[in-house]
């Protein structure tokens, strides 16, 4: 009988402990905050046969206004209804079965940090340091490979992961503090745990997490912080079209159209005017916008309601939780059109301050100024996107640089025509300029390592208006030369950023002649231009280039400064009357970089391939 009585208690012992055991493994996000200006939040509950049980809230100033089931039991998307004046607290959310607690998890409303509403975006003032993560700077090598994590890291594989971490850029801060750059934006830091070629970012496998061989969302927020600390804002590389392959919510998707195509690959065609073209294809038009990045990422449908609130949470917990200044979103007209217009608005109208600058490819300024806040469109589209990246400049730039002069629409000219297209954005002074970036030939090599070239396009983009971005390496000539378009080669390691390193960009120790003065160059620049109003704030007016000199000015009611680029081998003879409706009522201008002064009446002869910064006096 005693052993009957014992059996029958294991049994109910156990039985207890099986209810008792998490049938939940994911809440997403992990955590809100009070006094939000959108009142609407969605949390998606993710656990096995989750949908189940019944969710129950119980806290003063939160109430579930919706319970979504879908197809696949092993989600509830849980819809709450946030009251303005709601205390931050912490309050359990209890699971139930037939009015019975299956299971409870406690969840929590921040307090925001003081004036987060209004934070300060990226602006005309700063300049921006993009890194690749992976390939800055190996600040803490013992998470370079992470148990149960796929790939390992392999430095001598240019496809690979090389160590790099968030940690190796919060020591390198001061050297991007005292370079003179004032914000940086990340290539992706989210969890990428796939089989090979993760390092990248663009493949993420969760969007709450950095990839724990970067370090850990405490890390990121640490960097943050520090960073804030000394005048560095921060913007996160962000991807809403498409995840990993190995992405939980991939591998088992709460609808059939959680991904698109069916969650079949189909490759996009990758033709981006289909979106604005009147005369194109239903067909052509979802084979771009549905059609798959590649068989490993995944392209996700933001048509799925409950898809698109996920991204748009997702978003503004990141910009909240890590105090971002703005974002930078990859692939921006790959999406869903209607869902970049309402994500755009809903993340402005929680932050009016922040910047957002979009990804469009294209070297037309007709396709690129289609997605701009304020743009009055052909088929009346419109957003709330604040930026765009200077693709159709960045281009004209490379052509002008490398194209002979004695041709007409050949060369100088080239940067000349397109800048006048200016008039097609409806802010061109915030779009973002850049020599180059993680996707394409490195400057140097653009330039055919012309150093004198080389130096004449930055002194260019980081005077010209919008806001400028410098790839990571590009003050010290970092190239690709005889790997054009290779990823693995222009995201090349820091040199200096890993133990042992021979040659060290942080220090200049084993630096080339070369790359000691275009370091010096372009920090010179760049401090001068972080106080300088005129370049942040001024208009421009630029004059027709003549035998390879082209000259543009910026100007304000408080100072000027003209810009002079000679592309030709030898020095130039320049009459200064040219410019007399701009330069009236000064009479020199000294050269930043050399200090050297140079007169303004008559004529004056500028150096061979050359750029000269002129503040007038």
């Amino acid at each position: 009988m005693k052993k009957a009585i014992v059996f029958l208690l294991l049994i109910s012992l156990t039985f207890s402990g099986l209810i008792a055991q998490d049938k939940i493994s994911r809440i997403e996000p992990p955590n809100w905050w009070a006094g939000m200006n959108n009142p609407e939040l969605q949390l998606l509950v993710y656990g096995d046969d989750i949908a189940s049980l019944s969710p129950v809230i119980n806290y003063e100033g939160v109430e579930i206004t919706t319970t979504v089931r879908t197809p696949n039991p092993n989600y509830i998307f849980v819809y709450l209804n946030i009251a303005a004046d709601v205390k931050p607290g912490k309050f359990d959310i209890r699971f139930e079965k037939d009015g019975k607690l299956v299971e409870s998890h406690s969840y929590a409303l921040w307090e925001r940090e003081e004036g987060s509403a209004m934070k300060e975006g990226f602006n005309t003032s700063d300049v921006m340091y993009l890194i690749t993560p992976d390939r800055f700077a190996n600040g803490d090598p013992g998470n370079d490979n992470i148990e149960g994590m796929k790939e390992k890291a392999n430095r001598s594989f240019k496809g690979g992961r090389h160590g790099g971490d968030i940690e190796g850029i919060r020591k390198n801060l001061d050297y991007i503090h005292d370079m003179g750059f004032t914000a940086i934006w990340l290539n992706p830091v989210l969890e990428n745990d796939m089989y090979d070629y993760s390092y990248h970012g663009y493949a993420a496998t969760d969007f709450y997490n950095v990839d724990r061989r970067y370090g850990t969302n405490e890390d990121y927020l640490k960097m943050s912080k520090e960073a804030k600390s000394k005048g560095i804002k921060l913007i996160m590389d962000m991807i809403v079209n498409h995840c990993g392959s190995e992405h939980w919510f991939v591998l088992d998707p709460p609808t059939a159209d959680w991904i698109n195509f069916g969650g079949e690959y189909v490759n996009t065609n990758h033709r981006k005017h289909t979106v604005q073209d009147i005369h194109a294809s239903e067909y052509d038009k979802k084979h771009f916008s549905d059609g798959w990045f590649v068989r490993t990422m995944p392209d996700m449908n933001q048509r799925n309601e409950l898809m698109a609130d996920y991204l748009i949470v997702n978003t503004i917990w990141w910009v909240e939780y890590v105090d971002l200044a703005g974002i930078r979103m990859d692939t921006y007209p790959y999406p869903d059109k209607d869902f970049m217009s309402r994500w755009t608005c809903e993340v402005m109208a929680e932050y009016p301050n922040l910047n957002i600058v979009g990804e469009e490819w294209n070297n037309s300024p007709a396709i690129v100024s289609y997605w701009q806040a304020d743009k009055v469109n052909h088929d009346g589209y419109t957003s709330c996107l604040p930026s765009l990246m200077d693709f159709p400049l960045q281009a004209a730039v490379k052509e002008s640089f490398n194209n002979p002069e004695k041709q007409y629409g050949s060369g100088m000219i080239q940067m000349y025509e397109m800048l006048a297209f200016d008039f097609l954005y409806p802010d061109p002074d915030n779009l973002v300029v850049f020599p180059d970036n993680h996707d394409m030939d490195r400057f140097y090599t653009q330039v055919n390592e012309d150093v004198d070239l080389f130096k004449m396009g930055m002194a260019y983009f980081l005077t010209m208006r919008g806001v400028p971005q410098i790839y990571y390496g590009s003050e010290v000539l970092m190239k690709n030369a005889g790997a054009p378009g290779d990823h693995g080669i222009i995201r090349s390691d820091f040199p200096g950023g890993w133990e042992g390193d021979k040659i060290n960009g942080f220090t200049g120790e084993g630096l080339s002649g070369d790359q000691k003065d275009v370091q010096t160059y372009v920090k010179t620049l760049l401090n001068w231009r972080k106080d300088n109003k005129v370049i942040h704030n001024g208009k421009l007016m630029q004059f027709v280039p003549v035998n390879g000199v082209y000259v543009f000015v910026r100007y304000t009611d408080e100072g000027k400064v003209l810009v002079l680029l000679n592309k030709s081998m030898a020095p130039a003879e320049v009459d200064m009357a040219r410019f007399s409706e701009i330069t009236e009522g000064y009479s020199e201008g000294k050269d930043v970089i050399t200090s050297k002064v140079y007169t303004l009446q008559g004529k004056a002869t500028f150096p061979a391939k050359t750029a000269v910064v002129l503040e007038l006096k």
